[in-house]
């Protein structure tokens, strides 16, 4: 960080809650802006790499199939611009869908979105919207699917809607009892849901900054608690590993990352080198990174007034760069 104190990063990076573990062990925690460690916090678009974890204990057990069809498990997006992409194409945001994810928008699709999912209020004159009778607008493409990295959003609530009708179950009660409670969260964690109960898996989460921490460090451990084997080791590995770099040097994230190496996989952001580094990333600030050569994990929410500020993004991807290189140093 140079010589940017903590308390000066907390302040610039309007940070709400930040925990660091190292091997397990939490080597540091601050709370600013009335968080607690009891505290939930919005996880925003890091609610989507919760969702790419529920999807390899799924497949795993051979209840999603990557390389199916997305229409074969939702029919009713067959009229869409979804028709021909693969649930393998929406965890790795290469569907070929025309959708302006801008977050400053004051009208268009992603207003007509927002009310769908109940996080922007009706205004006069409006009809009740709900989330899934919405995917009837995503009608327009913007190329092949298996194209460059294409950022949108309702690509992961699509997948949340194929996770329940394969499943039988609620998406909540999934995580819950195939995550959530075997990871050994302390605290209940909840999603936003729009009028009819579809839940908002692109960034409805709320958690603690601990158990998301905890997250991170499950996957350290390889998707293994103790003895217990919850997301499957092959899972992390093939987000580890994989990912097409030109799809996403090609793709519309590049802008919000300047100049890093990176890839997406079933959504989480890799960042390569000698430890690759996987995380997730939300608007407002949210992140959560995984270095699993060092076992370091860090966790990190904030209430930044801006969606995206690359200022900010920058600041937070050099302190972290700080803190793993200091960490690992110090573990010989």
């Amino acid at each position: 960080m140079g010589k940017l104190g903590i308390d000066q990063f907390f302040d610039e990076t309007n940070t709400d809650g930040l925990v660091i573990l190292h091997r397990g062990r939490i080597v540091f925690e601050r709370y600013a802006n009335g968080m607690t460690t009891e505290s939930p916090h919005i996880l925003m678009s890091v609610s989507k790499s919760l969702l790419g974890l529920l999807a390899g204990v799924l497949a795993d057990r051979g209840a999603l199939e990557p390389d199916r069809a997305v229409t074969d498990v939702i029919p009713e997006v067959g009229g869409t611009a979804y028709k021909g992409a693969t649930i393998r194409q929406l965890l790795d945001m290469r569907a070929g869908i025309a959708f302006d994810e801008d977050y400053l928008a004051t009208s268009g699709p992603i207003i007509a979105y927002r009310k769908a999912v109940n996080w922007n209020p009706l205004e006069p004159g409006d009809t009740p919207a709900d989330l899934r009778s919405f995917y009837q607008e995503m009608t327009k493409s913007a190329g092949p699917h298996g194209g460059p990295f294409n950022y949108v959003s309702p690509n992961t609530d699509l997948l949340g809607w194929a996770i329940e009708r394969a499943t039988g179950d609620r998406y909540a009660d999934l995580m819950s009892e195939l995550i959530w409670k075997p990871m050994g969260a302390a605290r209940s964690a909840y999603i936003t849901v729009d009028r009819l109960g579809a839940p908002r898996c692109a960034g409805g989460v709320c958690t603690t900054a601990r158990d998301l921490a905890r997250v991170g460090q499950l996957m350290v451990q390889g998707g293994a608690r103790g003895s217990a084997q919850i997301i499957p080791e092959s899972w992390i590995d093939d987000i580890t590993r994989n990912g097409d770099p030109d799809a996403w040097a090609a793709g519309n994230g590049v802008a919000f990352f300047p100049g890093l190496p990176l890839r997406y996989r079933s959504k989480w952001y890799v960042e390569d080198g000698a430890a690759p580094v996987l995380f997730g990333f939300g608007i407002h600030g949210q992140f959560l990174f995984v270095d699993r050569t060092h076992e370091i994990v860090i966790a990190k929410v904030s209430s930044q007034a801006l969606p995206i500020d690359v200022a900010r993004i920058g600041l937070a991807m050099r302190a972290v760069a700080r803190i793993r290189e200091f960490l690992a140093r110090a573990s010989g």
